[in-house]
């Protein structure tokens, strides 16, 4: 499940929603590469812009992601502008998986996909509207597309496990950790392990619980050979893994 194929991105299709932004100095880490947690926030930002772009915003305005894929094939630095493709891979009455490419003049390329849930404030999980749903599953290769976990693997009592202090620049517009802030752990974890810097690899991060401000988070990391997998907890329950292991999605390379 963690190998899944990405879906490669439709040739001139009018609902693939384009638009492009400056990697900024603060998106990268010390060695110019732009971070993962960077990455989220581009995701994120890309969402309400291609809502925006179909006037779709105002009837879907709330969505939660409950996963995201991160491949990097070729890491994107600064200074360079990054060109962003958007489109739907998979659709279901409430939720649908997002691809997003992002890639550079200089030869950056990272391939991602979203798996966003629709919510309404009041209710919880909503209906995504017929019209959008239609335009949506125009580009889905998946039209009854399910929730699966990647990851399966639980933390252990010989995995290392540190506090996850969080700050109040952590929290969300729904009062809750933003996505990319487990990504900041992710990046720690990777500068122990070089040698999954300088290969193409793939990040999957699950949100399983949201994390209200003030929480007790704690870390546990589990490293192996190729690998390693983080569990973010709160009393023993996870709220959130992820894993980092070596590429071999074959998506990649579709430009």
């Amino acid at each position: 499940m963690f190998d899944t194929r990405l879906a490669p991105k439709p040739d001139e299709h009018p609902a693939v929603f384009t638009t492009s932004w400056p990697v900024r100095a603060g998106d990268v880490d010390r060695n110019r590469i732009l971070r993962r947690d960077s990455v989220a926030r581009y995701l994120q930002d890309a969402g309400f812009d291609h809502l925006d772009h179909v006037s779709a915003r105002a009837e879907h305005p709330v969505w939660v992601v409950r996963r995201t894929i991160i491949d990097v094939i070729e890491p994107i630095t600064f200074p360079g502008r990054v060109s962003v493709s958007r489109w739907c891979s998979g659709i279901s009455s409430r939720w649908c998986s997002m691809r997003v490419q992002l890639s550079t003049e200089q030869g950056g390329l990272i391939e991602t996909e979203g798996f966003w849930i629709n919510l309404n404030a009041q209710s919880g999980m909503a209906r995504i509207t017929e019209s959008f749903e239609q335009m949506l599953g125009s580009t889905a290769e998946n039209k009854k597309l399910r929730w699966k976990p990647m990851i399966t693997e639980t933390p252990g009592e010989n995995d290392h496990n540190v506090p996850f202090p969080l700050r109040s620049v952590d929290i969300d517009l729904l009062g809750h950790v933003n996505n990319a802030v487990y990504l900041q752990a992710v990046e720690d974890v990777l500068t122990h392990r070089p040698e999954l810097t300088a290969i193409p690899t793939r990040t999957a991060i699950e949100y399983l619980a949201p994390t209200a401000p003030d929480s007790d988070l704690q870390l546990a990391v589990r490293h192996e050979d190729k690998s390693f997998t983080a569990w973010f907890a709160i009393d023993g329950k996870t709220h959130a893994q992820a894993r980092v292991a070596p590429s071999t999605s074959t998506s990649q390379m579709q430009t």
